[in-house]
């Protein structure tokens, strides 16, 4: 079976959402440092996608995109 792969426009979109939506979450409520999340936040498209991400000085970076089809998105609101 072949890998899903996200295409470098794809990878822009979450970067994105995630710079916009999340990480001020992430930053104001609840003091992430490292983890994994589905990108379900940046569309229905994204459900069987993660992303793990680290803290850096100025916030946060996305250091792997990772398919999984259990996937299921966190509700952070």
């Amino acid at each position: 079976m072949v890998k899903p792969e996200l295409s470098e426009e794809q990878k822009a979109i979450i970067k994105e959402k995630f710079e916009q939506e999340i990480v001020p979450k992430l930053m104001m409520k609840m003091y992430g440092r490292i983890g994994v999340l589905n990108c379900g936040f940046a569309g229905r498209e994204y459900k069987n996608w993660n992303i793990i991400f680290r803290a850096k000085r100025d916030g946060f970076e996305i250091i792997e995109f990772e398919y999984d089809k259990q996937s299921r998105e966190l509700d952070i609101k």
